[in-house]
């Protein structure tokens, strides 16, 4: 848009009473003229070009030298002009992303928030933190009638909203099976089915289930390529890996997932995690399974969630307080 004669005339005015008198109310008066040429929506090559045109009459005689470089400085402000534009562009659809992913995981916080059950006899711990807005891990708790535990943990190999509805449906998918098929290689083999069927190809979900047994203090569990957990086994004072292989969900819709026991004694703990916790980096160096059960150690004694609490610190602490994974870890303490 161009300005009119008279806008023009002002300038040219302006810019000859600083030129003379060095006068600072011009310089004012001129930022208001830059605030009208903005709602005009003036282009930044086209203001320099304004400004030629009245340096030119009020000195027509301005060497060639000078006018090359005026000429020079327009053709670099057009150049400037479309690229400020194209960033403007840009950052607009950059704040339109942002806005849609800010719904997305108030939406995902919204539909795979999970209650911490109260179960007698264990002392249940959980935490789990996103790297970044959208969290990849998955955890869940159902408890049946009869005081018995479902725990899902899951980690998807693909982030984002795609991710986080991928969650979703896992989520409701499990809260659909009954009671009675509440057997982890049942739940699994089911699972499985769900997404292959509705998962795209490029995106598998590990996941690790188990059922606990209150009355006869069994863990049941299988799983489907997750990050293994460990036992913690009071009377000997030692960590034992959980040793459970089977393929990730949705690569097949035939999978058959193997299902083992455990049975938990006072002070025993099932510590359950994905590979954020167990890939933890200092520097460019990934950590040993042996120092994430040194520090697990620490503080075993506490309550299972302060507990939990305690260590995520703690990694979060050595990595300089950014997150280079998802973080989940869930603490499985016999009471009695």
């Amino acid at each position: 848009m161009e300005l009119n004669k008279f806008d023009f005339n002002n300038y040219r005015d302006l810019l000859d009473r600083y030129i003379l008198k060095q006068d600072e109310s011009a310089l004012y008066q001129a930022e208001q003229f830059t605030k009208l040429s903005m709602q005009n929506n003036i282009l930044p090559e086209e203001f320099i070009n304004i400004h030629i045109q009245a340096l030119k009459e009020l000195y027509p005689d301005l060497p060639k030298e000078i006018c090359a470089s005026l000429n020079f400085l327009l053709e670099t402000m057009i150049s400037y002009g479309l690229a400020y534009q194209e960033f403007q562009t840009l950052r607009e659809k950059q704040g339109e992303l942002e806005s849609e992913i800010s719904v997305a995981a108030s939406m995902q916080q919204t539909l795979l928030s999970t209650t911490k059950p109260e179960i007698s006899g264990l002392d249940i711990g959980a935490i789990s933190v996103p790297a970044n807005r959208m969290n990849g891990d998955y955890h869940h708790f159902v408890k049946d009638e009869s005081n018995n535990l479902g725990i899902a943990i899951a980690d998807v190999i693909g982030k984002g909203i795609p991710a986080a509805l991928a969650m979703s449906m896992i989520k409701y998918a499990l809260d659909s099976f009954p009671e009675s098929q509440l057997s982890p290689s049942v739940i699994l083999e089911n699972l499985n089915r769900v997404v292959e069927r509705n998962v795209d190809t490029n995106m598998f979900i590990t996941m690790f289930y188990g059922f606990f047994d209150s009355k006869n203090s069994v863990l049941q569990y299988a799983s489907a390529g997750h990050e293994p957990g460990f036992y913690y086994c009071a009377k000997e004072d030692k960590f034992i890996e959980i040793k459970a292989k089977g393929l990730v969900l949705g690569v097949t819709p035939d999978a058959i997932y193997e299902q083992f026991e455990l049975k938990l004694e006072k002070d025993d703990i099932v510590i359950l995690l994905t590979d954020g916790v167990t890939e933890c980096r200092i520097g460019e160096r990934f950590i040993e399974s042996e120092e994430v059960l040194h520090v697990i150690r620490q503080y075993i004694h506490l309550p299972a969630q302060e507990a939990v609490e305690k260590v995520f610190k703690y990694f979060e602490r050595i990595q300089d307080f950014h997150l280079r994974d998802d973080f989940t870890l869930i603490f499985l303490k016999k009471e009695v």
